[in-house]
């Protein structure tokens, strides 16, 4: 009975967080619009990938924010979020999935480019999966936070950092990830939960790093009917979009197949996948 116990709190806290990975209102500040910069902007040294597609600095220095991309182009970015929270060690060693590599088979095989957003405590779990996904010219990595802990307050019950420590821990996740074979990490950042204001944004600015959120939520967490996810996606893409799903075995089960059923059926309506940067780097891609 305690086991038990343990499990279905164990699940309620996945639940909070993968919810709050796909939360359509999460809280974010007001939105400032910003341009593509004719160079990229100034990275750390942490997550520096020379040349890659950056947008300027947003209103008052504030971290920029892109959300899609403003083309007609049937362009559209998948993008999945490998969570593990800073204190989920024990569930994996008991044996808990929280990796999907049949999910990035997948990718492969349908020739999908795609970016993954890493938690800095991912990596540090699976370091041969991070590497393999780093090395591989189909995806990008980008940082998600060592520990998915909230930015805001309020974001859907997850734990929050204080503003003191939000730098460190997006620098600790750029650390793991390099440190797990990624040699190269994306300049990009997600936000767990999607959850941002502007005191997030501004302490975050000095990384140089551009966070990237959504706009068409897949409703992958916790799914059991891969169709339904593929039907959600497929009436939310537009010219443009980032699609957000998840990268995580035990409490996304139905990603894969739901990728499988709407690759052929966006591919057919004319649309091509591309990488986030691709997304960001196009003309009028800074949305």
């Amino acid at each position: 009975m305690i086991s038990l116990v343990r499990r279905i709190a164990a699940v309620g806290v996945v639940g909070a967080v993968l919810a709050a990975c796909e939360a359509p209102n999460a809280p974010q500040g007001p939105e400032r619009p910003s341009a593509r910069s004719s160079a990229p902007a100034p990275v750390s040294s942490s997550a520096a990938t020379s040349g890659t597609a950056t947008l300027a600095p947003g209103s008052g220095g504030l971290m920029p924010v892109f959300k899609s991309a403003r083309t007609q182009e049937k362009a559209v970015a998948l993008t999945f979020d490998a969570d593990m929270t800073a204190d989920e060690g024990p569930r994996a060693a008991d044996g808990e999935r929280f990796d999907n590599p049949g999910l990035i088979d997948a990718l492969r095989e349908l020739k999908v480019p795609a970016t993954v957003f890493m938690t800095g405590r991912w990596a540090d779990q699976y370091p041969e999966e991070a590497r393999d996904i780093g090395q591989d010219p189909l995806f990008e990595v980008a940082n998600h936070s060592y520990s998915h802990y909230s930015f805001t307050d309020g974001c859907y019950g997850l734990p929050v950092l204080p503003e003191s420590r939000m730098r460190s821990d997006v620098e600790r996740a750029f650390t793991s990830i390099r440190k797990a074979g990624v040699a190269h990490p994306m300049p990009y950042f997600r936000f767990p939960g999607g959850c941002y204001d502007n005191r997030a944004l501004r302490a975050l600015s000095p990384l140089g790093v551009t966070s990237v959120q959504w706009d068409v939520v897949s409703g992958d967490a916790f799914a059991t009917n891969a169709d339904a996810v593929a039907r959600q996606v497929l009436r939310g893409v537009r010219p443009g979009s980032v699609v957000v799903m998840h990268c995580t075995r035990s409490a996304a089960p139905v990603t894969e197949p739901a990728v499988r059923a709407l690759v052929p059926e966006l591919r057919k309506q004319g649309y091509r996948f591309v990488k986030v940067s691709e997304l960001m780097g196009a003309p009028g891609g800074g949305g």
